[in-house]
């Protein structure tokens, strides 16, 4: 499965925004099977903060593990926000 972050917006900031997109993934992520991959794809996303990432990618990351795969993370905002994540 991938998730294309840009669905969310192009500017992902703040907590609740970051928990209402988790949310509202929930659904969708019921549905990924045991073996599956899941891809996030940061292609179109202009700005990441640590915040938003916090709320989305850090419950994925608990719930899928190595599972999780990150792509077109290129982006200066995208790589120091997950530099920060990362540290945690």
């Amino acid at each position: 499965m991938t998730i294309e972050l840009k669905k969310f917006g192009t500017t992902l900031v703040s907590r609740p925004s970051g928990k209402e997109a988790w949310l509202a993934f929930q659904p969708v992520l019921n549905e990924i099977s045991q073996n599956e991959e899941v891809i996030v794809d940061f292609d179109g996303v202009v700005v990441l903060t640590p915040s938003w990432a916090d709320e989305f990618l850090t419950p994925l990351r608990e719930k899928f593990k190595e599972k999780v795969v990150l792509h077109n993370i290129d982006n200066p905002s995208v790589k120091a926000t997950l530099d920060i994540l990362d540290r945690k």
